[in-house]
């Protein structure tokens, strides 16, 4: 159980996150959406420790994460795992190495220094990129992978860190719609099959629809509509990326639909 209770994180005077709250029950596909400065990102980032909250709670099976320190703070990062929209991973790197850096945690200092790995990690790391249909990639340098390549490399990461819950940031911001889709089917799986709670941000309106069994709207810091994707109609949508002049002469498919079928969508709504 996650449970969010009036977290608030200030820079300067401004609210990136204005108090917000909500409660997610069991291993849900969660999807984050709004438009850019929303605060979706700060949240996530708070929830793994990424950045401090300037208040507010994160209980997780009723412990406070943003009160955690030290080791014990080192120890959620492990078990609450980021998916970034730049894949984040080491370009001269193996594909095999940088999942196997999902470890980095839960390993000493000269084992780390040294990059030694044991039999049995190594083998759940090709495990686990053959899960995500990519184990022939194993020896290639990550650059030399597609975009959804290597984020499915970097969904093998975190995979390899054994989470109870992946925080994906746009994870498909950056890829084009069969690849994005590649990678949501990856995610949504992944949810189904292990029962682990994905919470993403998504800029995708149709892509929260179809993938997510419950969506939060934020507009400037604050949750404007927590419901499942059925409520996510016309006028929610507008509530949520806004409905003045604005937003309806620069609404394109890279804000409001990222996957096949999104632009009609996207169309249909700023014409409604």
């Amino acid at each position: 159980m996650l449970e969010v209770r009036n977290v608030t994180r200030l820079f300067g005077t401004k609210a990136a996150v204005d108090d917000i709250s909500f409660r997610i029950d069991g291993p849900a596909f969660v999807g984050i959406i709004g438009r850019s400065g929303a605060g979706k990102s700060t949240f996530l980032r708070m929830m793994n420790r990424l950045t401090d909250a300037s208040s507010g709670e994160i209980r997780v099976e009723g412990r406070d994460v943003l009160a955690l320190t030290g080791a014990a703070k080192r120890a959620w990062q492990s078990q609450c795992a980021m998916v970034f929209q730049q894949f984040n991973l080491v370009p001269r790197m193996d594909v095999a190495a940088n999942v196997l850096h999902g470890l980095l945690g839960r390993r000493g200092t000269l084992a780390t220094l040294f990059n030694l790995w044991s039999a049995e990690d190594i083998a759940r790391a090709i495990a686990i990129l053959d899960r995500l249909g990519i184990a022939e990639q194993a020896p290639k340098r990550a650059e030399a992978l597609s975009g959804g390549q290597q984020q499915r490399v970097a969904i093998a990461r975190a995979l390899m860190q054994d989470p109870k819950i992946i925080l994906a940031d746009e994870p498909i911001a950056s890829l084009d719609p069969m690849n994005a889709q590649v990678v949501m089917d990856t995610l949504k799986r992944i949810n189904r099959e292990d029962g682990r709670m994905v919470i993403a941000n998504l800029h995708t309106l149709d892509t929260a629809r179809r993938y997510c069994d419950r969506v939060i709207g934020m507009r400037d810091g604050r949750v404007v509509f927590d419901g499942t994707p059925a409520q996510l109609t016309h006028g929610v949508a507008r509530e949520i990326y806004g409905a003045d002049e604005r937003f309806s002469e620069s609404a394109t498919s890279t804000e409001i639909g990222a996957l096949p079928g999104d632009d009609a969508y996207a169309r249909e709504l700023m014409e409604d």
